[in-house]
């Protein structure tokens, strides 16, 4: 698959990553009014509305970290699609009606439904993982955690005060069990392809 030019937009996924305060504060200044009367006018208050804006924004911090977003089409666009999805997959679990969100796909171009099904993917990959890191016990988590931000395996042994070795081992065995239990779940194999 080619790799499309980033949209100019670009500029607010990289200060997501990056935690910058100006961006965050111009996205909601600028994206989220937009939102919030959206879901104001589809069965949905201002409380509902902020939370669809967070995990919007939660995901797309996710994503700009991980480096996997390259925007190409306008953010206002990805935004406002990615929290309108998000609110009618929420009114289609608290309601029994189906609410059908494909007629969306269809209007929109092939690389924003492509960016839209990549994102979704990566909040359900993400949520996946995020339920089986819970299952682990808190020495592994805790092992874990210091490994995400500490740069070398002596800063974590030293973090937590037991050996090099300690730390390496429990490491592997944590990481084994959060990675066959992912494996087994029954929505891996969907994810995976």
């Amino acid at each position: 698959m080619e790799k499309r030019t980033s949209h100019p937009d670009q500029m607010y996924i990289e200060g997501l990553a990056n935690n910058n305060s100006a961006i965050i504060q111009s996205i909601y200044k600028k994206f989220v009014p937009k939102v919030v009367a959206y879901i104001r006018n589809n069965s949905g208050d201002e409380d509902q509305a902020q939370d669809v804006v967070q995990e919007i924004m939660i995901l797309l911090f996710n994503q700009a970290k991980a480096g996997t977003l390259n925007l190409t089409c306008p953010f206002d666009a990805y935004f406002f699609l990615l929290c309108k999805r998000k609110w009618l997959n929420e009114l289609k679990k608290t309601s029994n009606k189906g609410v059908t969100i494909n007629e969306d796909l269809a209007s929109m171009s092939e690389s924003t439904q492509e960016m839209i099904l990549q994102t979704e993917a990566f909040d359900e990959k993400q949520q996946l993982f995020d339920t089986m890191f819970q299952k682990l016990g808190d020495k592994c988590k805790e092992v874990l955690q210091w490994s995400f931000t500490l740069k070398t395996m002596e800063e974590v042994a030293e973090k937590l005060q037991v050996t090099y070795g300690y730390v390496r081992k429990k490491k592997s065995l944590c990481v084994g069990q959060l990675t066959q239990w992912i494996q087994e779940a029954q929505i891996y194999k969907s994810l995976k392809k």
